[in-house]
């Protein structure tokens, strides 16, 4: 069948860049699963990133688009971490209905060396610190954020965290990013960048069914044991499938999010709905740098100046702004002293 034909269902239809939503009834379980080709390669080739730079990004933006398209509104959900490692700034934001944009801070020098030490695994680059999640539903409402402590883990492991913690959801997350030769123009390969991941949640009807395990007490005595908790046979057995996926799965577009998911469950019967287009869109304009710049006060302006002019390049998608001194009146409140 044509792939301008395919039905929604069918392998192959929602293809890369779109997040798909899917049901197991049976398992009392839903999630998302997504591919992602030119846009992810967009993002990461602008920076040209060294290699651990770009595949931690990457599965930056694969969990921000997976959470992202989950919330009904129209805004913005922001993913950012903040640490002590070679790479302190991981940051993607997701605009409803479809833009994305990310962009990643590290240390050329720090990152050299733990690259020579065989230390560039995700943990070592990130470190110490935070996985901050903020929704913002824009002007006149309150924005919410989710802090959750990144100590040496995955960020898979760390927003399963994060679940278990402040939503009390139980939650699987698998985030996979790859790196493919394509026959450029022109003769030649290229290397382009492609990832993928999945979100699995129980959400049964009966609410003491997601109970889940206490987290070991600080206070327990020492040597005292956790007390034994049995999960509930269906969340058992989704963990178990999600399990068996192997990264290449995730990300190989021979595989498709909708073959990838009947491989997952078609025991039990999986349901899957229209994907939520994705896209690399950075919200940057003109008329947003100069508002910034408006709030500067003169002194800054003038320290701003370069041959003449003021020139803003966007860190999230390279965009160059150029102003005249002229165009800004300072913020003379900010002179006086």
């Amino acid at each position: 069948m044509a792939e301008d034909h395919l039905e929604l269902g069918e392998f192959g239809f929602a293809g890369d860049d779109a997040v798909v939503p899917f049901a197991v009834e049976a398992l009392d379980a839903r999630g998302r699963a997504v591919q992602l080709g030119a846009m992810v390669d967009q993002i990461l080739a602008r920076h040209d990133y060294p290699a651990p730079v770009a595949q931690l990004l990457a599965e930056m933006i694969v969990l921000t688009v997976l959470l992202g398209t989950s919330l009904k509104f129209d805004g913005k959900f922001i993913a950012q971490t903040q640490t002590d490692g070679p790479v302190d700034l991981l940051v993607v934001d997701y605009t409803a209905p479809s833009s994305v944009r990310a962009y990643a801070r590290f240390d050329a020098e720090r990152l050299a060396e733990a690259v020579a030490a065989h230390r560039a695994d995700p943990p070592s680059l990130l470190g110490q610190g935070i996985l901050a999640l903020t929704i913002d539903q824009g002007a006149h409402t309150q924005r919410y954020q989710g802090i959750v402590e990144l100590n040496g883990d995955s960020l898979e492991s760390v927003a399963e965290s994060y679940f278990r913690q402040s939503e009390q959801i139980p939650t699987t997350i698998r985030l996979a990013v790859a790196r493919m030769s394509r026959r450029a123009e022109g003769g030649g390969f290229r290397e382009t960048w492609r990832a993928g991941g999945l979100i699995a949640q129980f959400l049964p009807s009966s609410p003491e069914r997601m109970r889940l395990p206490d987290l070991p007490g600080g206070d327990a005595p020492e040597g005292s044991e956790e007390p034994h908790f049995e999960e509930d046979d269906a969340w058992t057995e989704v963990q178990a499938l999600v399990g068996t996926i192997e990264a290449s799965e995730l990300a190989d577009p021979e595989v498709g999010v909708e073959r990838l998911l009947f491989r997952l469950f078609h025991e039990r019967g999986v349901r899957v709905f229209p994907g939520v287009p994705v896209r690399d869109d950075c919200s940057c304009t003109r008329e947003k740098i100069k508002g910034v710049l408006d709030s500067f006060s003169a002194e800054d302006i003038a320290e701003s100046v370069e041959d003449g002019k003021i020139n803003v390049t966007c860190e999230f998608c390279g965009e160059a702004y150029s102003f005249a001194p002229e165009e800004f009146g300072g913020n003379e409140t900010n002179e006086t002293d």
